[in-house]
């Protein structure tokens, strides 16, 4: 057995060259050992997405995120629909009060907040909103589909 330590933030180029064999064994961990199914998300299936309503895909996703937002809800807070209309989602989890920056030393989205969204088939069925900043990335909130929570997308989002 031979174990090697292997920098990833920022990434190294041992790490970059062994990323897809080490996911490989991350998604084989996931399915045999926590009995994760084999269609859960994917990295190409997360797209990162600045919060402004300037961002055509921000724009082009809002309906379907705040509808989820309101699935998620009145499924699992229990809220009621005039507690999870559109100006509630947009006060809580789009209004922000950081402002974009794009350091040249930063990465390559900028900094600021950022809604982390899950597709599947062409739907989103999570949003994680979360803040990157020069030395951290904040979780705000994550909510789902909660039709899709045998996916365990919170647990996911975490540890992406």
């Amino acid at each position: 057995l031979k174990v090697r330590v292997v920098r990833s933030s920022p990434p190294s180029s041992q790490f970059k060259a062994t990323f897809q064999e080490s996911y490989q064994v991350y998604k084989r961990y996931q399915m045999v050992i926590h009995k994760d199914p084999p269609d859960k998300p994917t990295i190409t299936q997360v797209r990162l997405v600045p919060v402004s309503f300037e961002d055509p895909q921000f724009k082009s996703s809002f309906n379907q995120s705040a509808t989820l937002f309101a699935k998620y809800q009145m499924s699992v807070h229990k809220d009621t629909p005039s507690d999870c209309g559109e100006n509630e989602f947009t006060r809580f989890l789009c209004d922000s009060p950081l402002e974009v920056e794009h350091a040249p030393n930063g990465p390559e989205c900028g900094y600021g907040s950022f809604h982390q969204q899950y597709w599947l088939d062409g739907k989103i069925i999570a949003v994680g909103v979360i803040d990157i900043l020069p030395y951290c990335v904040s979780s705000v909130y994550l909510y789902y589909d909660p039709d899709f929570s045998f996916l365990s997308l919170g647990v996911y989002s975490a540890l992406r």
